[in-house]
């Protein structure tokens, strides 16, 4: 029986306590833990269109940070699984911290290194090492608010820089924020992406241009991993049971959608 995880991280880092942080040695066990359960890796791709029989895991990460390529290849080289990184292209190479709604904060502050992207050479190396580097956008912006001739230069400048930089085509992309609707996904198709990843909290659709992926953050220990991971909760997350307790949970914790 065929089960594939799609995994979503972003930065690693031992000292920074944003969300979107994940210490390595806690990388490095969530990883491991799989790894002993007979996991096999995958690029994004390779888990859309072609996932082998078995038990199989993407690794993705979203804003291509330096802190990927220095602390999690080397981690990810020993275990033996690829990676796939979604770049926002604007921001490769500029050697200044990317900035963007959601983590500005953290600039002019202790940890604005964090926010370093990687060069186009480091994800050269990168493809090298048999990673998959996809487009996540050419600024970050949120796709959803965006007007149409906005939308389509988003995804196809940034597209196109891949193509540029990088060898062979870029075909996959991650939405920024996990924000898509019907009309973000026909301007992704007409923009010659072929698969897309987002971080929806139902993960019903198994579509090439919304492929449902398991975001992991700062807050996410062992247990929280181990349960996101499960294929019971998997297939939960598949049911429309699903959305009455994702209903429950904000309503336990006083906030709204």
């Amino acid at each position: 029986m065929n089960h594939s995880i799609v995994l979503c991280y972003h930065a690693l880092s031992r000292t920074w306590q944003a969300d979107l942080a994940t210490t390595p040695e806690r990388f490095e066990r969530q990883l491991e833990a799989l790894v002993a359960r007979g996991y096999r890796g995958v690029t994004f791709t390779e888990a859309v269109n072609s996932p082998p029989r078995g038990r199989s895991v993407a690794v993705t990460f979203d804003d291509a940070y330096r802190s990927v390529r220095e602390l999690g290849l080397p981690i990810l080289n020993r275990l033996g699984l690829p990676a796939t990184v979604f770049a926002p292209t604007d921001f490769v190479g500029s050697e200044k911290p990317m900035k963007w709604s959601g983590i500005d904060q953290w600039l002019h502050g202790p940890h604005e290194q964090e926010l370093m992207p990687m060069s186009w050479e480091e994800l050269r190396g990168l493809a090298e090492e048999g990673w998959e580097i996809g487009s996540h956008t050419g600024s970050h912006p949120h796709l959803t608010k965006l007007e149409d001739d906005m939308l389509s230069d988003e995804l196809t400048r940034s597209k196109a820089a891949c193509e540029e930089h990088l060898p062979g085509p870029c075909t996959s992309l991650a939405y920024p924020y996990g924000d898509v609707d019907a009309r973000v996904v026909t301007r992704t198709a007409s923009a010659g992406y072929s698969t897309a990843a987002a971080l929806p909290s139902r993960q019903n659709s198994r579509e090439a241009l919304q492929w449902p992926r398991v975001g992991v953050y700062h807050k996410d220990d062992d247990m929280r991993f181990r349960l996101k991971v499960s294929p019971v909760i998997t297939r939960l997350r598949r049911s429309p049971l699903w959305d009455s307790l994702d209903s429950l949970r904000h309503l336990r914790n006083g906030s709204t959608r």
